[in-house]
């Protein structure tokens, strides 16, 4: 079977992969599973083209209409990408990290998350995430938060309220990328996209403080005083966790969120997209 890149774009032969004919009343599931189970034995490999359809539901024994919505589970699972065209087919993918944003997402949607533990462990996140980079940065990192961060001031200046609530998530994205841990990178990104999604609903109001508590922050990074950056990432990211419980149906508002709309548009938050 190939096992190159290559093998994306050609149509390269298929692999004689053993699967087993399905006896499940829900045959979808037991076709996902021995999928999977082919990849984690290293028999599938990134670039792998699975059989045709004709083929998969021949050995699976199962209509092409059972077959298709298995291969979509597996790839809104991220495991899997499917090409239309002559060339095209089933080719397992190298993941992808919208699974994670989507599983916390769905969570938060049934209230198996809430507010409280989606802030509370953001700053937990952010707070391994600052040590690790601190230790890892570079004046090439530093100077790309800096102008992060003057990028943030001027649309403050220009009024440009979307584009400052863009730089205020950017911020702890380039911090997530600089530990140089995908893990990191992929838990912050989905943190971050509940967040936002959260700030949403509630109809965040501006701050004063996000900025300034940027500059200090930079100060001990550049001067290698991981502690104080902990610290000072920390503190900020509880007051703004105290902000946004606040404005939760049933408690007195209090307090500006980051990088967020101002308050005369607070009422119709969904027309533009709040920070964390």
């Amino acid at each position: 079977m190939p096992t190159s890149r290559k093998s994306v774009s050609a149509a390269a032969p298929e692999p004689a992969t053993p699967f087993q004919a399905i006896r499940s009343a829900r045959a979808f599931e037991e076709i996902a599973v021995q999928i999977r189970a082919e990849l984690a034995a290293g028999r599938l490999k990134v670039g792998s083209r699975l059989p045709s359809e004709r083929a998969l539901a021949e050995q699976f024994g199962v209509s092409r209409n059972t077959l298709r919505e298995a291969l979509r589970s597996l790839e809104h699972a991220g495991l899997i990408r499917l090409q239309k065209g002559a060339s095209g087919g089933a080719f397992i993918s190298e993941g992808s990290a919208g699974a994670v944003m989507t599983g916390l997402l769905d969570l938060y949607h049934v209230g198996a998350i809430g507010p409280a533990q989606l802030t509370q462990s953001r700053i937990w996140l952010e707070s391994v995430i600052v040590r690790e980079a601190c230790h890892r940065a570079t004046p090439k990192a530093i100077e790309l938060l800096r102008h992060n961060v003057a990028e943030a001031e001027a649309a403050d200046a220009a009024g440009d309220f979307e584009r400052r609530a863009d730089r205020h998530i950017e911020f702890h994205r380039i911090l997530a990328r600089m530990t140089e841990n995908p893990i990191m990178v992929v838990f912050m990104d989905a943190l971050l996209t509940v967040l936002r999604y959260f700030i949403r609903s509630i109809g965040a109001q501006t701050n004063p403080f996000t900025i300034p508590s940027r500059h200090r922050f930079l100060k001990h990074m550049e001067e290698g005083d991981v502690q104080s950056a902990v610290a000072e990432m920390e503190n900020h990211l509880k007051r703004l966790e105290r902000s946004y419980l606040s404005q939760l149906p049933g408690t007195e508002h209090a307090g500006a969120v980051e990088g967020a709309t101002p308050a005369r548009t607070a009422r119709r938050p969904t027309r533009r997209p709040s920070a964390s």
